[in-house]
């Protein structure tokens, strides 16, 4: 007898589904034993349009072209090799400038608004993971102890209990708040072989971590900036298009830890920030941390894909939890609120999501070369390098392609890499102190002066804008 072997939901007839194409076929083991028969899985998609179901296949078609694992293999920005293990990436010379360059931004930003730069170790006694929770709570996503000196050590999953220890290795006081620590903290995180995924899904990844010591009055307008900042960075950075998600408890599962009203108070401030952000809020019912409820940021990338970008959690627990006070101005001793931030999520995940929303051509502030000289001949070689010389005197990287290739397979090949500007010289060019300007485009303006071709690229790399 036929038996329904999806779930659902289902559609009460084809009609609402009229344009539809098979993907693909695979085999695959009944319930996904191998002691069971094998049967033949058909993929397929169906859409209420051809012209919505042709959009579709359009945006798949982008994805697969902006994959970040491939684009990073063409243009050399970093690799996973099998020799350190799955989910565990090590950046390339470019994939570096453009990490270095994402992160130094990020410091001069924070550094503007106020935050503190610290620093943790990558392992630490149990006790601190136990105090927290996370040994009870997230001890699935930790790589296994090691024992040393007698007692048991943790690769930090997690930078918070670190951030914690710092605030509390003095007393505080109501006039030091809020105190606002900031760290590009290291963390390892055992995620199952199957979601491994490229840069998006890693075992070693690097958080842009903040935690911010505040008292209960200065929550809400501490979470309406925070947010604020997070909002503003990441336009910098090229993403525009934004809604809100707000994760709260469900109290029918265990997870969760706290008083009721705690919950309830540090959800309000949430919504309230989120609300006047004036961004699309969408519930996430159950979604929190074990600590806390949050706002995540999501942003739609270039091909309209929503990727989760900034978390922003509120917590009373781990401050209960280390027993973590300051000195009010009444000469009380009370307890601080915290809340946690990751700005990109993580630093791999951001950097393969700006690759996939760039599909590699980076803007000139972050791409790793900025400006490729090609000189007709070798006899203008010499000439490129004077004027690359003045470039790099104004911070720009830039290359002279001296290889043995004709100047058309030059210019393929920064095409191909996807640099931003190319300056071409020859014998005309050379004459009148110029250069051909040209860019990534194939647009091409000859007879630049070297003055004006360094000035427009100066001004498009503090700009950060997009040619």
């Amino acid at each position: 007898a036929w038996k329904d072997l999806c779930r659902g939901p289902h559609v009460p007839t084809t009609r609402h589904i009229p344009a539809f194409t098979l993907t693909r076929s695979a085999a695959a083991y009944w319930r996904g034993s191998e002691k069971n028969p094998q049967l033949q899985r058909i993929y397929g998609t169906a859409w209420e349009s051809k012209a919505a179901l042709e959009e579709h296949l359009h945006r798949l078609e982008e994805a697969e072209k902006r994959d970040h694992r491939k684009l990073g293999a063409e243009l050399d920005l970093f690799s996973f090799p099998e020799e350190i293990g799955s989910g565990l990436a090590v950046f390339h010379p470019k994939g570096g400038t453009i990490r270095r360059v994402m992160e130094d931004y990020s410091r001069q930003r924070h550094e503007q608004a106020g935050y503190s730069f610290v620093n943790t170790p990558h392992i630490t006694k149990e006790q601190l993971f136990q105090t927290s929770g996370h040994l009870q709570w997230f001890a699935d996503g930790m790589y296994p102890p090691m024992e040393l000196d007698g007692g048991r050590y943790y690769l930090k999953p997690m930078n918070c209990p670190f951030h914690i220890l710092i605030y509390r290795s003095r007393g505080r006081s109501y006039r030091e708040l809020p105190l606002r620590l900031f760290e590009f903290g290291t963390v390892y995180r055992y995620e199952k072989s199957g979601v491994v995924h490229g840069l998006t899904r890693v075992r070693g990844l690097t958080m842009d971590d903040a935690h911010i010591f505040a008292t209960k009055e200065q929550m809400g307008a501490e979470l309406k900036s925070l947010l604020d900042f997070v909002l503003g960075l990441l336009r910098d950075y090229g993403l525009t298009d934004f809604y809100l998600e707000l994760s709260t408890r469900d109290d029918t599962k265990e997870k969760f830890v706290g008083r009721d009203e705690d919950w309830a108070e540090a959800t309000e401030a949430l919504r309230v920030a989120a609300e006047e952000s004036g961004l699309d809020l969408v519930p996430d019912p159950g979604g929190a941390a074990f600590y806390g409820p949050k706002i995540s940021v999501q942003a739609k990338d270039a091909i309209g894909r929503t990727w989760q970008m900034s978390t922003i959690q509120v917590d009373f627990q781990m401050p209960a939890r280390f027993g973590m006070e300051y000195q009010s101005a009444d000469g009380t001793r009370q307890r601080p609120v915290m809340i946690h931030r990751a700005l990109f999520g993580s630093i791999e995940r951001f950097f393969g999501v700006l690759v996939e929303h760039y599909a590699g051509a980076f803007p000139p502030w972050l791409a790793p070369v900025q400006v490729v000289g090609i000189p007709i001949t070798d006899e203008h070689v010499p000439y490129l390098g004077e004027v690359a010389s003045r470039l790099r005197q104004r911070g720009i990287r830039v290359e002279v392609d001296t290889s043995d290739d004709r100047m058309q397979k030059k210019i393929r090949t920064a095409q191909r890499q996807k640099v931003p500007f190319m300056l071409l010289a020859g014998d005309e060019d050379v004459a009148k102190g110029g250069v051909s300007f040209r860019y990534r485009s194939g647009e091409q303006k000859n007879g630049v002066p070297v003055d004006e071709a360094v000035e427009e690229i100066v001004r498009a790399v503090a700009d950060r804008v997009q040619v």
